[in-house]
């Protein structure tokens, strides 16, 4: 099986004679919301549509790094006592019922520690996980999740934001494999050209650190912030919007938006 960057890097090549807008996509689903069934459901019918990159996220009681929808889907979540294990098997069959789309497993450092984040790489790579997230886990303090992920097969996935020392920043993006998802907080709305500017200048200097697939997310919710990073990342993440959307309208309305953002 390819690796993940060998995955996107061909996925983008593709994209380039497509009439979708030459991004992958990537979308964020909240495992166990609003019951672990319809969380499988709709991550099936996301990767029937042809979703790239499914984000799955194990769901926490404090999820520090999200915001109000994510958190609230969270605590309903956690309500429905998931299971990691079973997680973890349900994610490998949609792996392999879907081999052309690539599934992420996001959540904290607290659930994770207490599967073992050994025995999580091990199982991860088992089922054909392509990468995890972890973002309340510095990278300097993972010295033995690294050399697991190495060992399996399987990609850890860093996060920076502009708020990220530029020593810092630039250290991370060199270790960077699989991709690097990028956060940005500057609320990219495409109205403000200093605000796409902003992007584009954070963008550029990650860049200058890494040949590592660039994935965005900045609360994409219009096709023109879609638009705005063609040509400087690679990925365009798409989280609360979806969420918002589903809770809205269910599968139908999720869908809808991901169509009008030109990413499916």
């Amino acid at each position: 099986m390819p690796t993940l960057s060998e995955f996107i890097r061909a996925r983008s090549q593709a994209l380039q004679t497509s009439e979708r807008l030459p991004l992958l996509a990537m979308t964020h689903v909240i495992y166990g919301y609003p019951t672990v069934e319809a969380s499988l459901a709709w991550m099936r019918r996301l990767l029937e549509q042809g979703i790239e990159l499914l984000e799955v996220q194990f769901p926490f009681s404090d999820p520090v790094a999200d915001g109000p929808t994510i958190v609230a889907a969270c605590h309903r979540a956690v309500e429905n006592q998931p299971q990691m294990q079973l997680c973890l098997q349900q994610l490998g069959q949609l792996q392999r019922d879907f081999p052309q789309s690539r599934i992420l497993l996001m959540g904290y450092l607290n659930p994770f520690y207490r599967y073992g984040l050994t025995r999580l790489v091990q199982d991860a790579a088992a089922q054909g996980i392509a990468g995890l997230i972890i973002p309340d886990l510095p990278m300097e303090r993972a010295g033995q999740f690294r050399r697991d992920c190495t060992d399996h097969g399987v990609e850890p996935i860093w996060l920076v934001t502009p708020a990220t020392p530029a020593e810092r920043l630039a250290s991370i993006a060199r270790q960077a494999t699989g991709m690097l998802y990028c956060v940005s907080r500057s609320g990219v709305t495409g109205q403000k050209d200093g605000a796409q500017q902003a992007l584009a200048d954070y963008l550029s200097t990650i860049r200058q650190h890494t040949d590592a697939p660039l994935a965005v997310g900045f609360g994409i919710r219009r096709r023109v912030q879609v638009e705005a990073l063609v040509g400087q990342a690679d990925i365009a993440i798409v989280g609360s919007a979806l969420l918002e959307a589903y809770n809205a309208g269910g599968q139908e309305a999720g869908l809808a938006l991901l169509a009008s953002l030109g990413i499916i």
